[in-house]
């Protein structure tokens, strides 16, 4: 493996790392911030952070949102005003190894969106994948012995998971704007809608002292993951980062049982691999479709030739995982007659 390519598989993890802390630390913090206020900081952090990143960036030219845009991004700061405090609500609720696991929910909840809404075709691989993931979902959801009862806190982390799926499914339309821009927009907009909801709720205002280490998290967990997986992605291309970054829940359950000592027990154990199971089956699905191209030709007669132009769907796992992505090339062919 070349240093270039060894760098961004490091960068790649470290992604994946950046992004399971942030659960088991934010239950953690959870003992003094009040979860609407928490979601608020976390995702302030992340978009002061990536703004200042953003400061030092600004050599690397990339298209900037626009107007048309705008329908996309109020999609985008909504749902990720919402998405967080379900998650934060749920995690204090449930156990940091299962809400971390749950979370891979988000890959089942984008899919579906993506073919509800955007006509996208889920392979059959994606459909044994989904699955499982739902399977490991409702046996970690379950409680109760004599009738079958889902957990509070597993239910409002799934809702979590459709809210940022449909955010995926808003944010893929911008996806080839300025990153940096993007998440400075979404992390601090988002952020402060949260900010006002707790106010309005009448939460506790957090003590100051929980607040920087809220932010700090904010900016590793959400920002800094976002900066590694683009740093990754630019080496290894989408499959590949997206196949390393999917570990992000796994990882995240383990520092749950290092950081907080939560016990195992033989149903998660049971539900851990079934998603891991899930999962892998994802990252091969995503690797087989990133090297399959279908192509949609429309063809404008020209002087002497036709103008095609092909839209190329594929698969990546994004920060909130399963995002669809899309982009458009033009070639000429020479017509005989």
């Amino acid at each position: 493996m070349s240093d270039s390519k060894l760098k961004a598989t490091m960068y790649a993890f470290m992604a994946a790392v950046f992004y399971a802390l942030n659960i088991p630390l934010s239950k953690l913090l959870l003992k003094n911030i009040s979860p609407v206020f928490m979601a608020a900081v976390l995702y302030i952090g992340a978009g002061l952070g990536v703004g200042i990143m953003y400061i030092f960036h600004r050599k690397y030219k990339q298209e900037q949102l626009s107007k048309k845009d705008l329908p996309y991004v109020i999609g985008m700061i909504v749902l990720d005003s919402i998405a967080p405090i379900f998650l934060m609500e749920g995690v204090n609720l449930a156990t940091s190894s299962s809400a971390s696991l749950i979370g891979n929910f988000e890959i089942v909840a984008t899919a579906l969106l993506a073919m509800l809404f955007f006509h996208e075709k889920i392979s059959g691989v994606l459909w044994f994948a989904i699955s499982l993931i739902t399977l490991s979902g409702l046996i970690i959801s379950y409680e109760g012995d004599e009738v079958w009862i889902f957990s509070q806190g597993a239910l409002l982390i799934i809702l979590a998971t459709l809210c940022w799926g449909l955010e995926n499914n808003c944010t893929r339309i911008i996806s080839n704007k300025d990153t940096y821009q993007i998440v400075t927009v979404k992390g601090i907009c988002s952020g402060l809608c949260s900010m006002i909801t707790a106010i309005i709720i009448h939460e506790k205002v957090p003590d100051l002292r929980y607040i920087f280490p809220a932010l700090l998290l904010g900016f590793v967990a959400y920002g800094l993951s976002i900066f590694t997986y683009v740093r990754a992605q630019k080496t290894l291309g989408a499959a590949k980062t997206s196949a390393y970054y999917s570990t992000a829940p796994f990882i995240g359950a383990i520092f749950s049982f290092v950081i907080l000592r939560e016990p195992f027990s033989i149903r998660y154990i049971i539900a851990f691999f079934i998603m891991a199971a899930g999962t892998l089956l994802v990252i091969q699905d995503t690797l087989k479709q990133s090297h399959k191209h279908k192509h949609r030709h429309v063809i404008t007669y020209v002087q002497g030739g036709a103008v095609h132009t092909h839209v190329i769907t594929h698969a990546h796992v994004h920060n909130h995982y399963l995002n669809i992505n899309r982009h458009v090339h033009e070639h000429t062919d020479e017509l005989t007659k």
